[in-house]
């Protein structure tokens, strides 16, 4: 069975300097994804929090600074499938500008991958998008993360009616419309939709990007991911207000 690559590229409106910082050291990485902990050379080590105690570590594969950056697990799965990989590769543009080319490899390609597949290409669409929204409006200030997750049985597309009710939205709005958002508990939140799919609504606002998911037709997964910059936040306080929204609109089951 051969293996299969996931591959995406974004041309970027920042130099190949601020382009490296942004995606191969631990604050970098923290304005567009999830905190992170880069020791910076090859064979250091790598620590992801994903919040709630959801953390995983790796191992940088590749520290080339202004050129690539890669990384994997520490050990090879003990199952035989392919390690997860994945390499950042960064190329100035003729006139300015960077080009950044991502590769995941480590699904094979047969019957069963499509949706792990998938659910990683969703994933790394958003946070990408959210590196080039940082570049764009937030280049050079640092992050602060509020990351809740929560899980309910059930349709994401039963899920987002109530999602929405719950953040003052009539419905799913469009691309570019002005919104506020007024959820139960977190702070009122002001600003434009700059992501709107089946799986994400995204806001930024004058000091940060909001990101409300709900994924999965077999159970669903939701998330809100929130980078502050700028000014301080209390993180914490923060935190337990978006899990406890979360968990009153869908109690955990046992």
């Amino acid at each position: 069975m051969t293996e299969r690559r996931l591959e995406q590229q974004l041309e970027l409106d920042a130099s190949p300097e601020q382009v490296w910082e942004a995606i191969a050291t631990g604050p970098g990485i923290a304005t567009w994804f999830v905190p992170h902990r880069v020791e910076p050379h090859e064979g250091g080590t790598l620590e992801q929090d994903y919040g709630g105690g959801a953390t995983t570590r790796g191992r940088v594969t590749a520290w080339e600074p202004g050129k690539k950056f890669a990384y994997g697990s520490f050990e090879q799965p003990g199952d035989g499938r392919p390690d997860y990989a994945y390499e950042f590769l960064i190329e100035g543009r003729d006139g300015g500008g960077t080009v950044l080319r991502f590769v995941q490899s480590g699904f094979l390609d047969g019957a069963g991958w499509d949706d792990e597949y998938n659910s990683f290409d969703t994933g790394w669409s958003l946070f990408l998008a959210n590196l080039e929204s940082y570049l764009t409006h937030f280049a050079g200030q640092p992050a602060q993360n509020v990351v809740s997750m929560a899980y309910t049985p059930g349709r994401a597309a039963d899920v987002w009616p109530v999602l929405h009710r719950a953040l003052g939205l009539t419905g799913a709005p469009a691309l570019g419309a002005a919104v506020v958002l007024t959820p139960d508990g977190p702070p009122t939140i002001e600003g434009v939709v700059d992501v709107a799919s089946d799986e994400f609504l995204g806001i930024r606002s004058a000091s940060g990007l909001h990101r409300i998911g709900a994924e999965g037709d077999a159970g669903c997964g939701m998330s809100a991911y929130h980078y502050f910059y700028g000014r301080p936040v209390d993180v914490a306080a923060l935190t337990a207000q978006w899990q406890g929204w979360l968990e009153d609109l869908f109690p955990p089951t046992a």
